[in-house]
């Protein structure tokens, strides 16, 4: 079965501490999304303002789900959302054809 990858691209709120998203970013991956049903990985990119991130889940379900869950009210997730400019996100989902 192909795994699944969630994109989400967005921009951080002005005056964000880089630094501050990157540290909250790692714990929520730590101590939450790494535990949810079917997590492979969380690559984050950028390019200039723009951010990307690219999390990898075993189903398109799974990744759904995650999605759905939005945090469920985590303070970690919340601390990470604080960053986020949510007039910039959008999200895509794609299912992975082949590997090289």
């Amino acid at each position: 079965m192909a795994n699944a990858i969630l994109f989400i691209s967005y921009k951080l709120k002005k005056g964000s501490s880089v630094q501050e998203f990157l540290d909250a970013t790692e714990k929520l991956n730590t101590e939450v999304v790494s535990k949810k049903k079917g997590y492979v990985s969380w690559q984050q990119l950028k390019d200039g303002d723009t951010w990307a991130d690219v999390l990898t889940f075993e189903t398109v379900d799974d990744a759904k789900e995650f999605e759905r869950s939005g945090g469920d009210g985590n303070p970690l997730a919340d601390k990470f959302y604080s960053f986020i400019s949510f007039p910039s996100c959008t999200t895509r989902y794609y299912t992975v054809e082949r590997n090289y």
